[in-house]
């Protein structure tokens, strides 16, 4: 076969990538001193880009953080004040210790470049709808200039989002220079998946496959540990087909207002500024997919504001199965006394 392999969903092409890299690795080497296994021009296609979260006890994925990462890059933005809250470590790659250059894919995409006033997505989206079987919908993200700094702790490891349009659904394709696909596998697939899906919606076309090809695919020694208990998992518990816990679609009437909308309730959480009851969350008019987000933001800041204290039971009660499942796995200290989750 010349093309990719090709799965249901993003959970049993996660496992089988971590089995290939641990198993069939081509190259042991330890970049900037990060020993690693690694393999050279891996591929897979999720036949459904929805399905984009593994549910692995083993795992422990955070969905609060793999939303926020996903709405920041549909903002366009670069600061660190938004995904520093979800994700600390970011930090420690900042050069001016208020932005993130290489990993802000959004600010790539979704801001006008140079003297150009309209974003590269919105030029890619204007041309897919005057030339629907255009090859020319790519959305660049790496750029030459980061080779030119030093040491840079921060380089982009995707290199291009390419959206193209066939027989009315939206297919992507992502390459990417690197992924630590332990890490960052999962984050990536989840946001472009996302993005792509947001372009979907705007073009008023079907969802359609999405590729994923990686120059260096590879797993740190620092992680092995983790891998190896979840594909022990995955030999005692058959991954479900379809996922158990199916993604919903994108609601049709998403617009880069429905997203400005979200981040301000979003930013109002994340600063503490107001807690939201599952009644306050219903009362915004917001579609229930966007209200399951933000149940998702509220659970996280009780997660981070009220340090001693369980997630309340009715903020859990109101979540999807899914995310209520992800949760209680990452989290399992602060779930309330007697929460079931959904095996």
């Amino acid at each position: 076969m010349l093309a990719p392999s090709v799965y249901p969903g993003f959970e049993q092409a996660y496992v089988d990538v971590l089995s290939h890299i641990v198993r069939d690795h081509e190259y042991r080497n330890a970049p900037r001193g990060n020993a690693s296994r690694e393999c050279l021009g891996l591929s897979f296609q999720l036949a459904d880009p929805r399905q984009r979260l593994p549910y692995l006890a083993a795992r422990k994925v955070n969905p609060a953080f793999h939303f926020a990462e996903a709405l920041w890059y549909l903002a366009g933005r670069n600061d660190l004040d938004m995904i520093g809250y979800y994700a600390p470590r970011m930090r420690t790659d900042s050069r001016d210790g208020t932005t993130i250059e290489g990993s802000a894919y959004g600010s790539r995409i979704f801001t006008s470049v140079t003297e150009d006033t309209v974003s590269p997505f919105d030029r890619v989206l204007s041309l897919l709808r005057s030339e629907p079987d255009s090859k020319r919908g790519l959305l660049p993200i790496f750029e030459a200039r980061e080779l030119a700094v030093a040491d840079n702790p921060d380089m982009s490891c995707a290199v291009a989002l390419h959206l193209l349009v066939r027989e009315g659904r939206l297919h992507m394709i992502c390459y990417m220079r690197a992924n630590d696909c332990d890490r960052g596998l999962l984050a990536d697939v989840f946001s472009f998946t996302v993005i792509q899906e947001f372009a979907a919606v705007q073009l008023g076309l079907e969802l359609g496959t999405y590729t994923h090809h990686i120059g260096s695919a590879h797993i740190g020694d620092r992680d092995l540990n983790r891998v190896q208990r979840v594909l022990a998992e995955t030999t005692t518990r058959p991954i479900a087909s379809p996922s158990r816990f199916p993604f919903p679609p994108m609601p049709a009437g998403t617009t880069n207002e429905t997203i400005s909308t979200v981040l301000r309730h979003e930013e109002a959480l994340r600063t503490n500024q107001v807690q939201y009851r599952p009644g306050d969350v219903a009362g915004l008019g917001l579609h229930p997919y966007w209200q399951q987000v933000l149940l998702l933001f509220e659970a996280k800041r009780q997660l981070v504001h009220c340090p001693t204290d369980p997630v309340e039971k009715d903020v859990l009660a109101s979540l999807d199965a899914g995310p209520r499942w992800l949760l209680a796995h990452r989290w399992p200290t602060r779930m309330p006394r007697g929460f079931e989750p959904v095996r």
